[in-house]
């Protein structure tokens, strides 16, 4: 397919697709898929071998939050029946990160609720990193707090913090629709701050909120102008109890095709497959490591994953390695301007590719992080709806905030 070798040269090269190109990997069939995947297989090959990162989400603070995003199970006025608890203390979110890094996670994300830290939180937070890292002093740590206000970037940077996440979510056009007691444009600022403050940005999106194909090619070429050292892509798990309990519009097929398209518009940044993997992806998680270079280890953050000795089976079975704790993950271009601290756009050619939603809007799979048409091409039908899986949809209630051993 002419399509697929062109994009696969672009990747190769670092080259942006055109967004006909990227809708159409979109609008491919499923007799094609195969070979999409295969095509964003050799990007992703190129870029990160067959190395898996694996990360671990830590849920500082749970539920209660103020703010309204629509995709998640601890917005205001949530009916879903998560565990609520206030902060964790160091020592205990030191106890829960040491779980996952045990399981082989090498970076582990500190998440907590809300529209974003005050100072006092931000001094909270400071005191967990320093605990985590006096016990595994090589292991990443990524802050997931909601809006940061002046300062408080570089204030984690300080205290240790090596990245920040705060996802996109969605396209601009449509984030109104999604929440309303934030903007996008609030978003963009939070990852542009701590990117400038030399924090690793970590910035994804939801797929099936009921977006459009140009909805999410828009999020995703907006995410390449941010220029993220990770891009999570979560799959929306549609609690009940929210307003979008009822939005089953992904398919295996169709999360796959997403995937494969956020790695040819970001060829050499870390692609995580984040929450709604097992919900959506089910028994073709293993091919999607073709697509995506690391993953969520065990539980999310209100939802229960896979079990994590499964997580590490199937990246055996797959051919693929967990990525060591002395292995650096990005490409050396990348991690030759993450170490001197480059601000956003610090890249050459600027742009996710051209050379990780927690805290406000903190949902299900936030962290450090929830569709086929093309301009050029004929329009086709719109996917059929997934049939609902609510039986894979499970509260956490295991690991942080609980007397429960965690899933790691």
């Amino acid at each position: 397919m002419d399509l697929l070798n062109t994009l696969v040269d672009k990747g190769l090269r670092r080259e942006l697709p055109t967004r006909e190109e990227a809708l159409s990997v979109l609008a491919t069939s499923d007799d094609d898929l195969l070979d999409v995947v295969a095509a964003a297989g050799k990007v992703r090959r190129h870029w990160f071998g067959r190395r898996v990162k694996l990360n671990y989400l830590v849920n500082l603070k749970s539920g209660l939050c103020p703010e309204d995003c629509s995709y998640c199970s601890q917005r205001l006025g949530s009916k879903a029946g998560i565990l609520k608890y206030t902060w964790l203390k160091p020592d205990e979110a030191s106890q829960a990160a040491a779980a996952g890094l045990a399981g082989g996670a090498k970076r582990v994300c500190l998440v907590a609720s809300g529209r974003g830290p005050t100072d006092r939180d931000v001094d909270r937070v400071s005191d967990t990193i320093k605990a985590i890292k006096d016990r595994h002093e090589d292991v990443e740590v990524c802050a997931c707090l909601g809006l940061l206000s002046d300062g408080q970037a570089e204030r984690l940077r300080e205290a240790g913090a090596d990245a920040y996440n705060h996802n996109l979510n969605t396209s601009e056009a449509t984030y109104g629709e999604i929440t309303t007691t934030h903007t996008y444009a609030d978003r963009v600022d939070t990852v542009q701050k701590a990117h400038a403050a030399g924090l690793s940005a970590c910035s994804g999106l939801i797929a099936g909120m009921g977006e459009s194909d140009e909805d999410l090619v828009d999020v995703v070429f907006s995410l390449r102008e941010l220029d993220p050292d990770s891009v999570p892509v979560n799959f929306l798990i549609p609690f009940e109890g929210t307003p979008l309990a009822k939005e089953w519009n992904l398919t295996p097929q169709r999360c796959l095709r997403i995937l494969a398209m956020v790695r040819f518009v970001c060829p050499d940044v870390e692609v995580r497959i984040a929450g709604g993997r097992e919900v959506h992806l089910r028994s073709m998680q293993p091919l999607a490591l073709n697509l995506a270079n690391s993953i969520f280890l065990g539980d999310y953050l209100t939802s229960e994953g896979q079990a994590g000795k499964a997580d590490l089976d199937m990246i055996a079975d797959a051919g693929f390695e967990v990525e060591g704790a002395g292995e650096v993950t990005l490409p050396q271009h990348r991690a030759d301007v993450a170490a001197a601290g480059g601000g956003c756009g610090s890249h050459e050619s600027a742009g996710c590719g051209s050379h990780e939603g927690a805290g406000c809007g903190s949902h299900e799979s936030a962290g450090c992080g929830t569709v086929c048409g093309s301009a050029s091409e004929p329009a086709v039908s719109e996917p059929a709806v997934n049939e609902p899986r609510t039986d894979l949809v499970a509260v956490r209630r295991r690991g942080a905030g609980t007397d429960l051993a965690p899933n790691a």
